[in-house]
């Protein structure tokens, strides 16, 4: 990121002749096994927007690929009795499509159906990506915004693609001192060719390590895909539902402490950190995963009962991590505080879950930031910023 802040892009005058106001493509769905959660995040999102202040344009991603214009319906993007909403039940045609230009001088976007003249949507200033996991997050989308020169809010391209992938995001956390837990990989030929071989590592692993292990998909999100193995005869099974979400697979040793997260937010003067939270153990769940988190809705404790140097420690470690990933605009930090008081990072979201009751909007509300103010800061930032090499 350059060390000089560049000049909003000055906003185009209306057909009127007055400045109109910035419009924010709110980009959301996809192909990822987190669609519905990120259908959810952005009905968040658009309920908070400015409409006085932006002209909003909700872009919605089907689990096939197809980008579809959908209804500006917020409250139609909510789990509600415990169904999770898709993008093809928003959209506004189910053969209509939503183009991006790819021509950095031209940021019209444009929408057409079969046997019908492509309509003119007009200019996007900004793209709010709200999407979660692979082909979104990972920085796919990330490039094709760089490519179509159009600002966007959150990571770049190495940042999403680094802060996705978790074997290499500790990879890197490791090189700039951060400290992370035991964890093994086990790469797709390896799987493929040996498994046997694969097998018997993570057992010596478990061995060195203790039982149980996290069996997790390394590129996906929200607790998809996770198996605690208790032992070895459950570890084939847990591969492999790793494997139907991510062909790499990362194990990782159990660790016991208290679960900390705490986010982090681009300012004009530098990424600051918020109060962090804590995850408490979930009695009806054997860890935190996907229905403890959006099924169920487990509370977490905001801000965590820690001591003025653990809140300290935890706030300068989540903006090491911020800049060890060369993340922008926002971040989520998870760690582990363990018995002996030190802090180990789990991992970086570079988007993570933004509803209002979320963690991450939440312990920026306890921190002075409101939700409406915290999306306002992330589409001025991402407006200040240009596109290119970060």
């Amino acid at each position: 990121m350059s060390s000089q802040t560049p000049s909003p892009r000055p906003v185009p005058a209306s057909s009127e002749g007055e400045p109109r106001k910035p419009r924010v493509a709110v980009v959301f769905g996809g192909r990822s096994s987190e669609h519905a959660i990120s259908v959810v995040t952005a009905g968040a999102v658009l309920r908070a927007i400015d409409r006085e202040k932006y002209d909003v344009l909700p872009i919605g991603i089907t689990s096939d690929g197809r980008w579809a214009l959908t209804a500006d319906e917020p409250e139609r993007m909510a789990i509600a009795n415990r169904e999770l909403p898709t993008v093809a039940g928003l959209a506004e045609s189910v053969e209509g499509s939503v183009v991006l230009p790819v021509d950095p001088g031209n940021r019209e976007v444009v929408y057409s159906e079969p046997g019908s003249v492509p309509k003119a949507l007009g200019d996007v200033d900004v793209v709010f990506p709200m999407l979660h996991g692979p082909y979104g997050e990972d920085g796919t989308l990330q490039g094709l915004l760089e490519l179509s020169g159009v600002p966007y809010v959150g990571a770049g391209v190495l940042a999403s693609a680094v802060g996705m992938d978790k074997e290499y995001m500790k990879r890197v956390f490791v090189s700039f001192g951060l400290p992370v837990g035991p964890y093994e990989v086990i790469r797709p030929r390896e799987w493929e060719k040996d498994p046997a071989a694969a097998r018997r590592r993570i057992v010596d692993f478990a061995g060195e390590h203790g039982w149980p292990l996290f069996v997790k998909p390394s590129r996906a999100g929200s607790s998809i895909g996770i198996t605690k193995v208790d032992d070895a005869a459950g570890l084939d099974a847990a591969i492999e539902e790793a494997r139907a979400h991510d062909p790499k697979v990362i194990v990782e040793a159990l660790l016991r402490g208290r679960e900390i997260e705490c986010g982090v937010l681009e300012f004009e003067d530098g990424p600051r950190a918020s109060v962090p939270a804590e995850i408490p153990p979930v009695s009806a769940h054997d860890f935190y995963d996907f229905e403890a988190k959006y099924i169920d809705s487990a509370d977490g404790v905001v801000p965590a009962p820690l001591t003025e140097e653990e809140t300290r420690r935890v706030q300068e470690l989540a903006v090491r991590a911020f800049d060890a990933v060369s993340c922008e605009g926002l971040v989520r930090a998870d760690f582990f505080l363990l018995e002996n008081g030190e802090f180990v990072i789990n991992e970086v979201n570079t988007m993570p879950g933004f509803t209002p009751i979320s963690m991450y909007p939440r312990m920026w509300q306890e921190s002075g930031v409101g939700y409406p103010e915290l999306v306002d800061r992330l589409i001025q930032a991402a407006l200040r910023r240009s596109t290119g090499l970060r």
